[in-house]
């Protein structure tokens, strides 16, 4: 291996016979400096007669790649460049200038090299990464074998983790980042592992780096490899550093110390010395400056990420004829959290609600308002409000975060019914949801308009309703899966149609990332968000529903149906509790509603229970009057809270469904 190279200065007559030589060329080139003066080019270079007759006929210097023997033996590749020269002495016809790579034996003999390949070639170039892996890695890569034989950088974990707990007793904790070597052996990888957490103990050099933040050179001559070996409790060290000589550059900001460099180099090699840590201890300063930003980077980023990973759902849920995938893809490396969020929320009754939105702008704050959203999502879904209702709910909370700072999201929420087959579809200033009928040609849904979330409108957000075959797909996405700088939207939308021309029969994670191509390759996109759902109703055994008159025989008549229906599903254990909460679901609708009643029961999950009217008061449940008595009015719904494990209201074009659910297998 070659560390760096060496120059070499030759001055010719036109004939190419050497006068001049510096003291580089004589070491390298010939015993003594008698060898080469008087000497022909082509004896010193064999090959370099051709150049230097190009050079004098042209005027321009040329270079040229040659193989040079060394007077220690061996050839070393060089490249050599003979300069024409005018107005020097005049014997001087050209100079020749050699460029050598220095042996391993000697690269560590000249201080001005050293300096050279440390602090001005590699150091500059590798500083501009922000990985702090990478640039461990790099670090290391510039010190070995330009400065010592081995070495290794370690930082203190309280630094790369703020979560790390403060030293403990044994002292404080260091992660050992990389490690270089130039001898191949493995036992330095074995003996040192990379991404170990470490402790040293105290009194050992590392240690004393560590307290006093300070260079600490010591020499491992006799049995002090053998002496840090039992203090570190590694056998192997001994070998290894048998000799050496070991100098430790702490890694200083204003944070404290952050850890150190360890350098070695072995018994065949000059040891360090005074200027050595000069060297060294300028080369950590500047290292430091570059460490402590890919360190602040890396928790921001580590901060950033975990904020959107606890932001985004875990889990998507469905009804179980339901397919649903998603993806999500940040805008760049960089700027890995945004506002583009997705949602899949089952509910009662075999029904889901799809939603996927879009926070405008990047980073935390978009992640954070996209927090807010999916928290009041979930809220509203809870609350079965149709989905332009809480489109608008939305839209309110929206324009209320918007008062301290100006925020605007867009927003796709669909409501799917498995039993019924039929959808809700509303969307804020969205990009219309793609739907994909089984043997039918895409088509983008013309759902009304309204303005994005907290841009606020004229007048209310309006929904579409319709009814899907089983197997039809739908798909919502944000603007950046379809538009870019250098793409009109238009023919991302034409595109992403010609994706799904053919997928209603494909894998939906196929789907996804045919729809992705392309996209990765975009490094000024913005977040992408996407949900695509395979839509299919329950299967016809798996739920019942019945019209029954608002009179009072209804009630009767709708426990027998509820009997004869568990007894065909073999949920006779379930008859009498269902039975009763029927019996009072039924007896609310006629009391407060009138017209015809219908009781749908559904085997999704759990065992829901569902009754229609008209109505669209809200019922409530009230224990006692303001004397502390019970009442009457509202005890039906105290006991069907008592007894389903869950129950609710939704709103319906008609009027209501109250609904209650039990489990279908009892928890353990």
């Amino acid at each position: 291996m070659e560390s760096s190279t060496r120059i070499l200065i030759l001055g010719m007559d036109s004939s190419g016979r050497v006068l001049q030589f510096d003291r580089n060329a004589a070491a390298v080139l010939g015993p003594d400096g008698n060898g080469l003066l008087g000497a022909h080019l082509d004896e010193v270079i064999p090959g370099a007669r051709e150049p230097l007759l190009e050079a004098l006929k042209a005027g321009r210097e040329r270079t040229a790649m040659l193989a040079v023997e060394a007077a220690s033996g061996g050839l070393l590749d060089a490249v050599v460049t003979v300069h024409p020269m005018n107005g020097s002495a005049p014997d001087i016809a050209a100079l020749a200038v050699v460029r050598v790579p220095v042996p391993l034996a000697d690269r560590f003999v000249d201080p001005a090299v050293i300096r050279r390949a440390l602090l001005d070639d590699a150091l500059p170039r590798i500083g501009s990464t922000l990985d702090l892996e990478m640039l461990a890695r790099g670090l290391m890569d510039v010190l070995v074998p330009h400065f010592c034989n081995s070495g290794a950088l370690l930082l203190l974990e309280t630094h790369l983790d703020a979560d790390e707990a403060p030293d403990g007793p044994d002292g404080p904790q260091l992660r050992r980042m990389a490690i270089g070597f130039d001898d191949d052996d493995p036992a330095w990888d074995a003996t040192f592992p990379t991404g170990e957490s470490v402790v040293y103990p105290a009194g050992t050099p590392y240690a004393q780096c560590l307290s006093s933040g300070e260079a600490v050179l010591r020499a491992l001559g006799g049995d002090g490899a053998s002496v840090l070996a039992s203090d570190l409790r590694r056998p192997p060290v001994g070998d290894l550093l048998k000799g050496a000589s070991m100098l430790l550059l702490p890694i200083t900001s204003a944070a404290g110390v952050l850890g150190f460099f360890v350098c070695t180099r072995t018994v065949a090699h000059r040891p360090f010395d005074a200027y050595d840590v000069e060297i060294g201890m300028e080369f950590a300063n500047r290292a430091s400056i570059f460490i402590e930003s890919a360190r602040q980077y890396s928790r921001e980023r580590a901060t950033a990420l975990t904020l959107q990973r606890s932001l985004l759902p875990t889990g998507l849920s469905a009804p179980s004829p339901v397919e649903v995938h998603h993806r999500y893809l940040p805008g760049s490396r960089l700027i890995e959290v945004g506002g583009d969020w997705y949602e899949s929320i089952a509910l009662p009754g075999a029904r889901v609600a799809l939603v996927v939105g879009d926070v405008a702008g990047h980073g935390v704050k978009a992640a954070v308002t996209m927090g807010r959203l999916r928290t009041a999502i979930h809220t509203l879904a809870g609350l079965e409000l149709p989905p332009a209702e809480a489109l608008e709910r939305l839209d309110s909370l929206m324009r209320t975060l918007g008062e301290r700072e100006p925020h605007f999201a867009t927003c796709a929420y669909v409501v799917y019914d498995a039993v019924s087959g039929r959808c809700e579809v509303a969307s804020a200033g969205h990009l219309p949801p793609l739907l994909v009928p089984p043997g039918a040609e895409p088509e983008y849904l013309p759902v009304p308009p309204a303005p994005p979330l907290g841009v606020g409108g004229d007048g209310p957000i309006v929904s579409r309703e319709f009814d899907v075959e089983d197997g039809t797909l739908l798909f919502l996405y944000t603007d950046g899966l379809v538009e870019n700088r250098a793409r009109d939207i238009d023919d991302g939308l034409a595109r992403l149609r010609g994706v799904f021309g053919d997928g209603a029969a494909r894998p939906l994670d196929e789907l996804c990332q045919t729809a992705l191509d392309g996209v990765y390759d975009d490094e000024h996109r913005d977040d992408i968000a996407m949900l695509v759902a395979r839509l299919a109703r329950i299967p016809a055994d798996r739920h019942a529903t019945w019209e029954l008159p608002a009179e009072p025989a209804a009630v009767r008549r709708a426990r027998g149906l509820i009997r004869d229906q568990l007894n065909r599903w073999g949920l006779d254990d379930l008859a009498h509790p269902t039975m009763l909460l029927a019996s009072e679901l039924v007896t609310n609708a006629i009391r407060h509603a009138g017209g015809r009643i219908k009781l749908r029961l559904v085997r999704e999950g759990g065992l829901v229970c569902e009754v229609f009217d008209s109505a669209d008061g809200r019922p409530r449940v009230r224990h006692r009057d303001e004397d502390g008595d019970m009442v009457e009015s509202g005890r039906g719904l105290h006991v069907v809270g008592r007894l389903a494990s869950r129950w609710g209201v939704r709103r319906t074009p008609e009027g209501k469904v109250v609904w209650c659910e039990q489990a279908l297998s009892p928890p353990r």
